[in-house]
């Protein structure tokens, strides 16, 4: 039988932490390998650490060689990039989409990214804007499979402080359950079921593009309670 390799960049963020957890006591998955910049402390006997620069694409080839199923789950805030809108692009939209074509050229075969509902190219806002480019540059690439999750916010303990998210989760989470028909896919998601949802994704078998809103991102995580 062919071991399996999923690749995850973004491993640090409160998603990546999760999926790492996840896909660490999965048993379909042989190895995960992470993509850093930095060294981590975690360590597993399925786990297999890559210091990588973004920038080089040899380096980046090398490090995702073998890959069946890449993970992106990078992404940063404007808070972080100090209002630099290069540097935000350069994070959420170019270093995905480079990992995505590298990856495909070196065989693998799906692609599991973290979006955005309301994610449009046309769209005047900045961060949807962003969000919209970064998907159809990803399947400009040609990946056969590609999972796109569409999450509104994101409940979960993160490890950097956001003062207006704490807050708009203590203010919006009741709003959040009652929200139903068209305004479904706007219900925040708990962060382990979204990672759990990017799991199931990747074990399908159809090529393809799928996007999931919040009720196809919970069915999926349903799946393996």
């Amino acid at each position: 039988m062919t071991e399996k390799t999923a690749t995850i960049i973004g491993a640090t963020g409160m998603i990546g932490s999760l999926l790492l957890k996840l896909l660490l006591e999965d048993d379909y998955y042989d190895t995960v390998r992470i993509l850093v910049r930095k060294p981590i402390t975690i360590t597993h006997k399925k786990l297999d650490v890559k210091l990588v620069n973004f920038d080089d694409y040899e380096w980046l080839r090398l490090s995702l060689e073998g890959s069946n199923a890449v993970f992106s789950c990078i992404g940063t805030t404007q808070k972080n990039v100090k209002g630099d809108k290069e540097l935000y692009w350069k994070i959420d939209h170019n270093i995905p989409v480079k990992v995505c074509k590298i990856a495909k050229e070196t065989g693998c075969r799906k692609f599991v990214m973290i979006s955005s509902v309301g994610a449009n190219s046309n769209s005047k806002n900045f961060y949807l804007n962003l969000k919209g480019k970064t998907e159809e540059d990803i399947i400009a690439t040609g990946m056969e499979q590609i999972h796109i999750m569409q999450r509104s916010m994101l409940w979960g303990k993160r490890n950097e402080s956001r003062p207006l998210e704490s807050f708009a989760q203590k203010t919006i989470r009741p709003i959040s359950k009652i929200m139903t028909g068209s305004m479904e896919k706007y219900r925040a998601i708990e962060g382990a079921h979204l990672a759990q949802a990017m799991i199931m994704a990747s074990k399908k078998t159809a090529e393809g593009i799928f996007r999931y809103t919040y009720k196809e991102m919970m069915e999926l995580a349903k799946t393996s309670f």
